[in-house]
């Protein structure tokens, strides 16, 4: 099977898919459209427009809204020959089963974000993307502390759902907002919350997926080797991932959160090294990570800056001692630190608080979203870097110059009971 992400697919009336092109349909389009209507009981007229050919007036519009990276918009890359947007899981089924019939690959987004725009582009031959932007139903169970999430939802929707449910709930994965659940947990997803509770992945407790022949599975059914694999392996060879069952997690109704700048200037380096041997060993409460970018000095000649994020989960006079005890170095004041909710730090990482919004915010996918040209990787280190190797990423990023560096450095382990 092609590889995917979460995928989906929808279907409506001949006629109306017809209307809904500017130009006929060519035989091949007339063909596959004919195969997904063998399923008449599965796309009832009253759907709407749901497939989309590279002459309908929607199709562009939809391939460049979760567009994130503008180096794949360009004329030389490849393009999807249909786009489906699904309503249910049975559409779903009817795309696989028609994309094999016509030996066409899938591609599945969710929310775009992928570095190399795997969910969008396929280099082998002609494809179908199945974009999940309008399959992203969230049912939270404040009971049992559970919640049913459609993979085309976005982060900030989900957690705008728990919250809105509940004030000491919460899901742990990312930091952005627009990210799509589908992709973000099939490959990991880590997040503010993982030193305590772990990656997105360890939270999930059920699946729903179709595989390959086009059937519907649950935990149950798909067994236990498969729903290992699709919680970070990146679920795309295994089937089709249409919604995620997610253990909630309790939180404080207040946390803590602060944001440091220290220039290389500023002892930059010898307080990353000592992050390094520290971050392992702090209260599995506290989440630190240092995102590297440039910046400038007090002469305003370019310097490299690390800025220390965190969340703890915990008010600000617990937090201080941490602080004193395991990184004094940082001198963290309580001035640079604020309390909030849970769901407003979900904001204040995503840099809503700079831009003046609110929660409500969090549901909208596209806020001042612009695409940019860029390219991003993600690799591992098992021992801290030296001071040498720290000042040599120093040299390059200094050497590169631009302010569109950026270098994040996090952890992915927690510390167990």
């Amino acid at each position: 099977m092609a590889s995917l992400g979460s995928i989906i697919f929808a279907l409506f009336s001949l006629p109306f898919l017809v209307a809904s092109q500017d130009q006929p349909l060519s035989w091949e389009d007339d063909q596959f459209y004919e195969c997904l209507l063998q399923e008449p009981t599965i796309f009832p007229r009253q759907l709407g427009s749901l497939f989309y050919t590279q002459s309908a007036q929607s199709y562009w519009p939809i391939l460049q809204s979760t567009l994130r990276n503008r180096r794949f918009n360009s004329s030389d890359a490849s393009k999807p020959r249909y786009i489906i947007t699904p309503h249910n899981s049975d559409h779903i089924r009817a795309a696989v089963m028609c994309s094999k019939r016509f030996n066409l690959d899938l591609r599945v987004r969710s929310g775009g974000h992928d570095y190399e725009g795997l969910s969008y582009l396929d280099r082998r031959g002609p494809f179908i993307l199945l974009d999940l932007g309008q399959f992203r139903n969230i049912d939270v169970n404040v009971t049992d502390e559970t919640a049913w999430v459609e993979a085309g939802a976005s982060l900030g929707e989900v957690y705008y759902n728990i919250a809105n449910k509940s004030g000491t709930l919460a899901f742990p994965s990312g930091l952005c907002r627009s990210v799509g659940v589908g992709g973000h947990i099939s490959g990991g997803g880590q997040g503010a919350l993982m030193r305590k509770y772990g990656l997105a992945a360890d939270n999930v407790i059920d699946a729903l997926i179709v595989n390959a022949n086009s059937t519907l599975l649950d935990r149950k059914g798909m067994g236990e080797d498969v729903f290992w694999a699709i919680r970070g392996g990146g679920a795309a060879s295994f089937g089709v991932v249409v919604s995620w069952k997610l253990k909630l997690v309790h939180v404080p109704p207040k946390v803590t959160v602060f944001t440091v700048e220290r220039s290389l200037e500023q002892g930059a380096t010898t307080l990353i090294e000592k992050w390094q041997k520290i971050i392992n060993h702090l209260p599995k409460d506290l989440f630190i990570r240092i995102l590297i970018v440039m910046g400038k000095d007090k002469r305003g000649l370019p310097t490299v800056e690390a800025i220390f994020e965190s969340l703890y989960q915990g008010k600000i006079h617990q937090l201080m001692p941490i602080m004193q005890k395991h990184f004094p170095e940082l001198n963290l004041k309580a001035e640079d630190c604020k309390e909030l909710t849970w769901i407003e730090s979900a904001l204040y990482f995503d840099d809503g608080y700079k831009r003046g919004e609110s929660v409500p915010d969090l549901l909208n996918r596209h806020l001042n979203y612009k695409p940019k040209f860029f390219k991003a990787k993600s690799d591992f280190v098992t021992k801290p870097i030296s001071r040498e190797g720290l000042k040599t990423i120093w040299d390059t990023f200094m050497q590169l110059g631009g302010e569109q560096r950026l270098m994040i450095f996090g952890t992915i382990r927690w510390k167990t009971e």
